[in-house]
């Protein structure tokens, strides 16, 4: 997860909440969604060739499929199989 959200340069410490960087990340989705559909609009490219290209953006943001609370893993409790035995 750290790296996928690394690539849209979102660089997260081990205090920053999972619901500020998914928020983040949404917004920049969003931000970008709009610029294309700007484009569009100002016909930069056919209708037909829109839809392909919404997929295209909605591809290079998968972490967005999941719930933030599923973005990071919860430690294991002493003596449940940790290196801490």
């Amino acid at each position: 997860m750290l790296q996928a959200v690394q690539a849209h340069g979102v660089l997260p410490t081990s205090h920053t909440s999972p619901v500020l960087v998914r928020n983040f990340v949404r917004d920049l989705y969003k931000y970008e969604l709009r610029k294309l559909r700007d484009r569009y609009v100002r016909q930069e490219f056919p209708k037909r060739e829109y839809y392909t290209r919404v997929e295209a953006l909605r591809n290079k943001y998968p972490v967005l499929a999941l719930v933030a609370r599923l973005w990071v893993l919860e430690p294991l409790p002493p003596g449940a199989g940790g290196d801490d035995q």
